[in-house]
């Protein structure tokens, strides 16, 4: 008992001292000093806002319909059967907020966008009887494609007792096309299709065409459509909500973001990332294998990332077997003493072999050459030159033509072997709460919205807030790239 009181007494000794300090600036810790909001590293790495001028800087939040439009009021499923999902138990408010920036600051007042924590509310705005819904999926394949379609459809049918649900086939197009026909959605076609990888509805990118698409949506009397892409994608989905305000129309258009390069803005991460991830260790492990098993042996990965190079960050961190690691964000140079040609070798003589991941879109000054700014893909996208094949080419011929030391490189590209594949767990869960919480949301009434994790909130984020941010990049002053140097010891590759 006297030990305890007298532990009891230094806790208040020690909070007594605390607070005599408190006010005292001299105290203050100097890491405030190095990490001041002016400072970039805090802003970028934790995710802080500025606000843009003349925005308001607190809740954000979607349209409701019943703004443009007549709606209903009905007590949702939920309520009056509880007992059959306990759903009843866990009814959101409007009330209940997500907090976007989390990381303050100990000498300024911290402010922070609000968006609307998503999720079953008690009211509703659509009768179950009168939805009918469209789903599409649009650009590039990634893993958890069919997760989602699918928990949207059991969301819809088995939960609120929708009856009508369409897929729309082959991305924007499918919605006019006379040569492609809607899919009729049913427990029987869309069961299994989770463990499948790709598209069930099969997606496509371009075909966007505004006025033919949203006359498609009022022909058809598609009040709910759920639209699955990327920032592109998403993009175009702002436009068909703002084009469903302008005619009046009672349509709920909801985006549920879509990128296996992890770099739409604002949100924590996109579905199939983490798979991404995962499967990316296969492709370093043979690559570690191959490098290993031969005389001065080359190692060489490259991946996803044509603007953002955060599969290769994160692959290379979860490997801890890679000894360069190459990203967009980050420009280099072959040779010269601080070149990676050099570096390479310093490395074959001192460890016998080399493993080296590189992003997709990394090294793009060195191929400015053969950049064709006319030839892009239907999204818009400029077609790139291959910056895994073109190392490969001058990693051998270095060594052959200048060096003269014998090597053996191994060049491995698993870059559609990794987005084709079925999500993982974690992907998966992802995915049905990304989609229950649309559903959700679209249900009570809220419009031009998408649905995201921020903070490890699923959170209802109107859709301009995406749109008008672009692509994010990894922040090369960050600690997360620095976790990188640290476990690769690479050095700058730069004159």
């Amino acid at each position: 008992m006297e030990k305890s009181e007298s532990a009891v007494a230094k806790l208040a000794q020690a909070a007594q001292a605390t607070d005599n300090t408190e006010n005292d600036e001299s105290e203050l810790p100097k890491v405030f000093d190095r990490t001041h909001l002016d400072d970039p590293r805090f802003e970028d790495y934790s995710k802080l806002l500025k606000p843009r001028p003349g925005a308001d800087f607190s809740r954000v939040f979607p349209p409701k319909i019943c703004s443009w439009a007549p709606c209903g009021t009905y007590p949702s499923p939920f309520k009056s059967n509880p007992e059959r999902f306990n759903l009843g138990l866990s009814f959101v408010s409007d009330e209940e907020t997500v907090l976007v920036d989390i990381i303050g600051h100990v000498t300024q007042p911290t402010a922070s966008r609000e968006f609307l924590r998503a999720g079953p509310r008690e009211f509703i705005s659509f009768h179950p009887k009168s939805v009918k819904a469209a789903i599409v999926t649009c650009g590039g394949l990634c893993p958890g494609i069919n997760s989602v379609v699918r928990e949207i459809y059991n969301t819809l049918h088995h939960l609120y007792g929708v009856e009508e649900i369409y897929g729309i086939p082959f991305g924007y197009r499918g919605f006019y096309s006379p040569d492609l026909e809607y899919i009729r959605l049913t427990d029987h076609n869309v069961s299994s299709i989770h463990h499948q990888g790709g598209s069930y509805l099969g997606s496509s990118r371009g075909g966007f065409d505004l006025k033919k698409i949203v006359d498609a949506i009022e022909d058809n009397n598609f009040n709910q459509v759920y639209i699955i892409g990327g920032d592109g994608t998403q993009r175009g989905a702002l436009k068909i909500h703002d084009e469903v305000v302008r005619r009046k129309l009672k349509v709920s258009v909801v985006g549920i973001p879509k990128t296996i390069d992890n770099d739409i803005a604002l949100i924590d991460k996109s579905f199939g990332f983490d798979t991404a991830v995962e499967e990316a260790q296969r492709a370093i492990r043979s690559a570690v294998v191959e490098s290993k098993s031969a005389q001065n042996g080359i190692g060489l990965v490259k991946l996803m990332g044509r603007s953002s190079g955060y599969i290769a960050m994160y692959a290379t961190l979860a490997s801890h077997d890679v000894d360069i690691c190459l990203i967009p964000e980050v420009s280099f140079i072959l040779e010269g003493s601080c070149g990676l040609l050099e570096y390479i070798r310093s490395l074959l003589k001192r460890k016998g072999h080399c493993v080296i991941v590189v992003a997709e879109g990394a090294g793009m000054d060195l191929l400015k050459d053969e950049v064709d700014m006319s030839k892009r893909d239907a999204s818009g996208n400029i077609k790139m030159p291959d910056i895994g094949l073109f190392l490969k080419d001058r990693i051998i011929a270095w060594f052959t033509e200048q060096v003269r030391m014998e090597i053996t490189l191994k060049y491995i590209d698993p870059t559609y072997m990794i987005r084709s594949i079925p999500a993982n767990a974690s992907d998966c869960l992802m995915c049905g709460l990304l989609a229950q919480s649309a559903v959700h949301s679209a249900m009570a009434g809220r419009g031009g919205f998408t649905i995201g994790v921020i903070n490890t909130q699923y959170s209802i984020i109107p859709m301009h807030e995406l749109s008008s941010r672009g692509r994010i990049k990894v922040d090369v002053n960050s600690r997360m790239w620095h976790r990188v140097l640290a476990t690769t010891e690479q050095p700058d590759f730069r004159a």
